[in-house]
């Protein structure tokens, strides 16, 4: 009695000792214990979970068996029968699974290296995510490597973005922390890798607390903000004091968009002057203040009431178009916002859209916004964006110049807290007609002039 005393007493005092370690250091407990169980747990059941899923292939071996084959006795017909062996050599076929590589832990669950079979491909890996996330008992399977033969399948037993806590702030030019990503590391949005964003969404999707984010992480840089908001500049204008330009009508709009086409042809010219392919290997003193410009609902850019606003729209999406096309090169970002983004819109956004290698897609109320916005990149990456719940604001799908994408999430920020940051940073705010006419078209720096 008293032994079962002891091993009942130790075993509940491993049990304590597991929760506090489970509660109170839980990454040093995910890969010390929770981890290799789910480890083994993955090589015992794999073969189990790709049969039912549909990934095992069947393979022919051959094998060698002893056959008894009766044989009628020589004398007499009504005789015993006489069992004689023969060898044979039997084709059977035997289910085998993909070889399964060495689990790597991560923060969040684990990753997998597959060797594919024969005339399989990585879509079908994606297809069977969802049964293998069930199987598994985890939160999401995804495919996040493709190489000749291979495949990567990342599990995560939790979701991250349920809850996001960062800051937006980096400290450095022209770059944004504004969330997660669904991998637990942070979604940082550099504008000298990937220029131009496209940001759509519905409204409360999170559409605009991501632009308060972008907002409060570039107040405090050294750069040059301008916004284009045709909703009678409800959403921008108290961002003003961090604003050099606001454009809240269509003629306003007109007039801006000439003049930052003509600030990138100045850009230009300095640059080819000095055998330059872009500002930023220009001489420091030469190189311009970075501009990035936010447009909110860029669909009022492109309607029209009635024929006798067709020529400002035109000039309106042109300029657009020009900007975007030239702009990535003289440190002039664009980020385009909008609910609503067809191609019953006009050509100008199919062309601009193509323009803009950054895209994030939150939930959305109509398919086509969904495929305008990501159809082209990953279809796959289209399917999670339409499967973003309502309840779930700030989750978005972000899809990079690379082909990569992610779930994430952006940070909450009140407007307060960005129209405060813009009122902090006020001091930095380029005067528009200043910065303008800042770029020289001759002087002794240039080579013709020397």
């Amino acid at each position: 009695m008293t032994d079962l005393v002891l091993v009942l007493g130790a075993l509940a005092a491993a049990a304590a000792g597991l929760w506090a370690w489970r509660r109170y250091h839980p990454v040093s407990f995910w890969y010390g214990v929770a981890f290799p169980a789910r480890a083994v747990l993955v090589y015992l059941t794999w073969h189990h979970v790709a049969s039912g899923c549909k990934l095992t292939r069947n393979r022919r071996r051959f094998r060698l068996t002893l056959d008894a084959i009766p044989v009628m006795g020589p004398a007499s017909r009504s005789a015993a029968t006489v069992v004689e062996h023969k060898r044979r050599v039997r084709r059977i076929d035997v289910e085998r699974s993909p070889r399964l590589g060495l689990l790597r832990p991560t923060r969040l669950g684990w990753r997998m290296r597959l060797r594919l079979h024969d005339g399989q491909v990585p879509a079908d890996y994606e297809k069977a995510a969802e049964g293998i996330a069930h199987a598994w008992r985890v939160h999401a399977v995804r495919v996040v490597d493709v190489r000749p033969g291979y495949v990567t399948l990342w599990a995560t037993m939790r979701d991250p973005l349920i809850d996001v806590v960062t800051t937006p702030e980096t400290g450095d030019l022209l770059t944004v922390r504004p969330g997660k990503l669904e991998n637990g590391r942070d979604w940082v949005i550099d504008f000298r890798t990937v220029p131009h964003w496209l940001n759509a969404g519905a409204t409360q999707s999170g559409k605009s607390n991501l632009a308060n984010a972008i907002i409060k992480a570039l107040a405090p840089q050294p750069v040059a903000l301008v916004g284009f908001d045709l909703k009678g500049g409800v959403e921008f204008t108290p961002y003003a004091p961090r604003l050099s330009a606001l454009a809240t009508t269509r003629k306003e709009s007109v007039d801006l968009l000439s003049d930052l086409v003509g600030e990138v042809e100045a850009r230009m010219a300095v640059c080819r002057a000095h055998g330059a392919r872009n500002v930023w290997t220009l001489p420091e003193h030469l190189q311009p203040v970075p501009v990035v410009v936010l447009v909110d609902e860029v669909a009022e850019l492109f309607l029209m009431a009635d024929k006798s606003e067709k020529d400002e729209v035109t000039r309106t999406a042109t300029a657009l178009l020009r900007v975007a096309q030239l702009g990535r090169a003289f440190a002039v970002h664009l980020i385009v916002c909008g609910q609503r983004i067809g191609s019953d819109l006009g050509p100008g956004v199919t062309a601009l859209r193509a323009q803009l290698s950054g895209r994030v897609c939150h939930r959305v109320n109509d398919p086509e916004t969904a495929n305008m916005t990501l159809g082209d990149l990953d279809p796959a990456a289209l399917d999670a964006a339409r499967a973003i719940p309502a309840e779930t604001p700030g989750v978005c799908v972000v899809a990079g110049q690379d082909g990569s994408w992610h779930r994430a999430r952006s940070v909450y920020v009140p407007e307060h807290s960005a129209e405060q940051a813009a009122r902090d940073h006020a001091h930095l705010t380029p005067d528009w007609d200043a910065l303008i006419s800042s770029v020289p078209t001759v002087g002794p720096d240039w080579p013709e002039a020397a």
